[in-house]
C-alpha cells in the first residue's frame, strides 16, 4: 500500500464548460451589484457560433445580457460574434416564498475539505495545477500561438498516508494555431518543470497533446455548460462533491454559500484538532431554515459538531458569516472556486 496511483485534473479558463461558468457569475455579479437581494439561478449552454442563456432571476436590477457576455468572451481571448438567446425568466414565487421567511433556495448536500498538505489547506497537486492553468492563462496572452482552450492532469503517486511521492505524468492538452509546436511544446514544458521545482517535485514523463495537434478549440471544437466542471470547481477529486453547481446562483441557493460554509468549518476543523485532512458535509431542504445534518469526517474518525452549529449554518447566517455578497464570483469560476 506504499505506492498507489491517483489523478487529479483541471480546465483552463478557456474550456468551453468553463467559459459559460464565467458567464453566469457574470451576470450573477452584475445582478448583485445593483440589487444585494436578487435571487438568480443562470445556466448558460454554448457551441457552434450560438450562447443559450436560461434560467430565473428575480431582481430590482436591470442587466444587459448581451454586453456581458460579450465581455467574458473577450476577456477570455475569445471572438464575440456569436449569437446570444437571452432565455432568462423569473424565479418560482412556490420557492420564493419558502426563501422570504430565511429558509434554504434549494435541497442537497455540499461538502467541504481541508487538508495540511500546503499553506491553502489543499491537495499538493490541485495547488500545482491551480498554478498551471493561471500561468497558462498569462502566457496565452503574451503569446500569439497559444489559444484560450486547454485542460491539464497529474498522475501522482501517493504513499498510505496518501502523501504525493512523485509526478508520474503530468499531462497537458492545450489549444494553440499549430504553427511553431516546437517552440510554444518547450514553452510549456519549461512552464510544467519551473512549477514542480517550486514543489520539490519532478515529472517522470510530460505528455502534450497526446493526439498530436489541438487546433480546433472553443465553442467551434466542443459543446459547453454551466456546472458541467464541479469537480474542477471543488477538490478535483480529493474529496466528495456536492451536487449543485457552485456557479450562477445567489447566496440563498446555499450549492455555493453551503460549500463555501463547509469548507470553512473543515478548516477550523482541522486546526483545531491536529488533523491531516477533514471533510464536512451540509444539507439543507428547500424552503427550511435549519440544516438537515452536519456530518464531519477526518483521518481521525468522526468528529461531532460543536453546539451551535447548526444555527450558524442556517442560510441567512452563512450569507453574513462568509461575506458572500462581497466576493467577485466571475472570478471565482474562473480556475475553480477553492483558489487560495
Amino acid at each position: 500500500m506504499e505506492n498507489r496511483l491517483f489523478s487529479n485534473e483541471i480546465v483552463f479558463r478557456g474550456h468551453p464548460d468553463k467559459v459559460c461558468d464565467q458567464i453566469s457569475n457574470a451576470i450573477l455579479d452584475a445582478y448583485l451589484s445593483k440589487d444585494k437581494n436578487s435571487r438568480v439561478g443562470v445556466e448558460v449552454v454554448g457551441g457552434k457560433g450560438v450562447i443559450f442563456i436560461t434560467g430565473e432571476v428575480t431582481s430590482n436590477a436591470q442587466v444587459d445580457i448581451n454586453y456581458i457576455t460579450k465581455r467574458v468572451l473577450d476577456d477570455i481571448g475569445y471572438t464575440t460574434e456569436y449569437q446570444i438567446i437571452d432565455n432568462i425568466g423569473k424565479q418560482s414565487l412556490d420557492i420564493a416564498q419558502g426563501v422570504d421567511t430565511g429558509g434554504a433556495g434549494d435541497q442537497g448536500m455540499m461538502f467541504g475539505y481541508a487538508c495540511n498538505d500546503t499553506p491553502q489547506h489543499l491537495p499538493k497537486a490541485q495547488v500545482i495545477l491551480q498554478e498551471f492553468a493561471m500561468w497558462y492563462d498569462v502566457i496565452r496572452k503574451t503569446v500569439a500561438n497559444f489559444k484560450p482552450d486547454g485542460k491539464a492532469q497529474i498522475t501522482g503517486r501517493y504513499d498510505s498516508d496518501f502523501n504525493l511521492i512523485s509526478v508520474e505524468t503530468f499531462l497537458v492538452s492545450y489549444n494553440n494555431d499549430e504553427e511553431d509546436r516546437e517552440r510554444t511544446d518547450e514553452i510549456i514544458t519549461l512552464g510544467i518543470t519551473g512549477i514542480l521545482n517550486n514543489h520539490g517535485l519532478k515529472a517522470k514523463k510530460i505528455l502534450i497533446n497526446p493526439t498530436g495537434k489541438f487546433l480546433v478549440g472553443g465553442f467551434e471544437g466542443d459543446a459547453g455548460l454551466t456546472g458541467r466542471k464541479i469537480v474542477v470547481d471543488a477538490y478535483q477529486g480529493f474529496a466528495n462533491v456536492g451536487g449543485g453547481s457552485l456557479n450562477g446562483k445567489d447566496p440563498s441557493k446555499v450549492d455555493l454559500s453551503g460549500a463555501y460554509k463547509a469548507r470553512e468549518i473543515a478548516v477550523r476543523y482541522l486546526k483545531r484538532h491536529d488533523l491531516k485532512w477533514c471533510e464536512v458535509q451540509l444539507s439543507y431542504a428547500i424552503g427550511v431554515e435549519q440544516p438537515m445534518a452536519i456530518y464531519i469526517f477526518s483521518d481521525k474518525g468522526y468528529i461531532e459538531p460543536d453546539k451551535g452549529l447548526y444555527e450558524e449554518c442556517k442560510p441567512k447566517n452563512i450569507i453574513n458569516d462568509l461575506k458572500l455578497l462581497e466576493v467577485k464570483y466571475e472570478d471565482k469560476a474562473k480556475f475553480g472556486h477553492f483558489v487560495e
